[in-house]
């Protein structure tokens, strides 16, 4: 089966052109949801991952409908992968993982996502060790135990989760967190 998938980001754009697009193409169904593509929560799309059966095919007039970084589209054709599920684009012809040329295009894609985040790994790590060699100590700094004291006292005295982490100087998360260890 054929299921289509439209987004908009804004209020006053529409599906008009999406919709006439995918529905030429036989999309059965047709999943649409107006938010941001930088939004990694869309419930539109996840209930059609839900959806997806083997041989299923997702439709999207372009990628830009589908994901906003290489990152999410390759996470997200993975799912589709993952269930059996084809993906294909009206615009981007070279994405149609329903072919043999398709799905090596997406491969050789998908390497060199993979390669750029494996080098950007690479070299967070050599410079956390460059920085230790310097005496430095990368990640979050040690929390002041005396900190979090005085702030269990101030809410065994009264106040207010919120209001002792901030006269103690200390974060909320970091007095959450202290709280939870201790229970």
């Amino acid at each position: 089966m054929k299921f289509g998938y439209m987004r908009v980001s804004t209020v006053e754009q529409n599906f008009d052109r999406q919709k006439k697009q995918l529905e030429e193409f036989g999309c059965k169904r047709i999943f649409f949801e107006k938010v941001t593509g930088t939004k990694r929560e869309r419930p539109e799309l996840n209930r059609m991952l839900d959806f997806l059966r083997k041989e299923d095919t997702v439709v999207v007039t372009d990628l830009t409908r589908l994901s906003r970084s290489t990152k999410d589209l390759i996470e997200i054709t993975d799912m589709i992968s993952k269930k059996g599920a084809h993906l294909k684009s009206l615009k981007e012809s070279w994405l149609d993982t329903t072919t043999a040329h398709g799905k090596m295009l997406f491969t050789i894609f998908a390497g060199i996502a993979q390669f750029e985040r494996d080098l950007t790994s690479e070299r967070t790590k050599e410079g956390i060790m460059a920085a230790r060699k310097r005496g430095k100590h990368p990640g979050r700094p040690k929390t002041d135990e005396e900190k979090v004291q005085y702030a269990i006292y101030l809410i065994e005295k009264g106040l207010s989760r919120t209001a002792a982490a901030e006269k103690a100087g200390i974060s909320r998360m970091t007095l959450y967190r202290k709280l939870l260890q201790g229970e």
